[in-house]
């Protein structure tokens, strides 16, 4: 059943109106003025529900005592809780984020941020809860690969404290095949940076460099997270006005790093947003989003952008087969793609052997 509704927690009637009032246009909403009855509601509409909004000073049952029981029950993983509430220590807040809240916003709210916030969040579950069903339906191969990607992306949080981790698990949840993806765009990426490196010391590569960029990497296809699946994963060719949405995927994606600046590493978050917005820029400027010619493209870009086009050529797709690796070689250097930098075409072509050996050890080349 599709998760659409907002169920509103809070013994106090103005504040159950004023949410009510605040998201009633966006979602049908149903209420609770204590924690027994969200509890009775979550169970007469736990597959219904796309988030929760609860107080957590109540009669009868606390918002505590609702979370315990979501915990108890692992419906916080599936179903969303913003905690609004008074309490203003920072203790309450710690306590609610390690019960498994997924925000908590602080009495007086503002009604913009409240129906951003909710609206962000149902849809982030809503997708992962999506390809969640999909996901148990494959096969024990792809399972594996999905706990290797989650493992990765444990490792991106250490490194990148909680963002790198936020975003890596919106872009694994969104479709079935962006965790193998990643994890091999990452991989040419690698290939393609180090071989630069030793080639054109003008482009600054240092060690410290490729590895923020191997790792925003993973970050491209972000902004495909708010793409719907109509489109995102439409069996054949895109209409023009189709493909005209799906290119929107690049400044929708900076939108959403935008969206957390200053709570990460400036040069990490820098990085990101070049490779999100300009992955699909070309050398002669018949890219998109912004036609940037030459060298205007950051090398960042540049190099996730052949590593993109790679995989996506010897890839299998939803909308087509996976191309021979001779034939996928030759695309690239022909300008089949796009024009790429005539400096990383070389780069490329003294990486020939090492493109395909990562293809084919990840089974995509036979």
């Amino acid at each position: 059943m599709m998760q659409e509704k907002i169920l509103i927690v809070d013994d106090m009637d103005v504040n159950r109106e004023m949410l009510a009032v605040i998201l009633g246009n966006v979602y049908p909403i149903i209420e609770a003025v204590d924690g027994e009855q969200a509890i009775a509601q979550i169970r007469e509409h736990g597959d219904e529900i796309a988030a929760i909004l609860l107080d957590l000073i109540m009669p009868k049952l606390d918002g505590y005592a609702v979370l315990s029981y979501m915990k108890e029950k692992e419906l916080l993983d599936r179903i969303p809780v913003l905690v609004i509430s008074a309490e203003s220590s920072s203790e309450a807040e710690r306590r609610c984020m390690e019960m498994g809240v997924s925000d908590f916003i602080r009495k007086p709210f503002d009604s913009v941020t409240v129906r951003k916030r909710v609206r962000n969040i149902a849809d982030l579950f809503m997708y992962k809860n999506n390809l969640e069903n999909k996901v148990k339906a494959q096969t024990q191969a792809l399972k594996r690969q999905n706990k290797l990607l989650e493992q990765q992306t444990i490792r991106l949080k250490e490194n990148n404290e909680k963002i790198i981790d936020t975003l890596g698990t919106v872009v694994e949840y969104r479709n079935l095949e962006s965790g193998e993806h990643i994890k091999r765009v990452k991989g040419f990426t690698k290939i393609l940076a180090e071989k630069a490196a030793a080639a054109y010391p003008e482009y600054e590569l240092t060690p410290e460099k490729i590895n923020i960029i191997v790792a925003a990497s993973a970050l491209h296809d972000v902004g495909k997270i708010t793409i719907k699946d109509s489109v995102l994963l439409k069996p054949g060719r895109l209409t023009k006005d189709e493909f005209e949405y799906m290119k929107s995927h690049t400044t929708r994606g900076c939108d959403i790093i935008d969206q957390i600046k200053g709570a990460w590493d400036v040069e990490y978050g820098k990085i990101s947003r070049e490779i999100c917005r300009h992955h699909h820029e070309r050398y002669d400027g018949k890219g998109y989003p912004d036609g940037l010619v030459g060298e205007e493209i950051p090398i960042s870009a540049q190099l996730v952008s052949v590593a993109d086009v790679y995989d996506a050529l010897v890839s299998e797709r939803v909308y087509k087969d996976a191309y021979d690796k001779d034939k996928a070689y030759h695309m690239i250097l022909m300008g089949e793609c796009g024009v790429f930098s005539p400096k990383l075409m070389e780069c490329f072509r003294n990486s020939k052997a090492e493109f395909e050996e990562l293809a084919t050890k990840n089974g995509q080349i036979k």
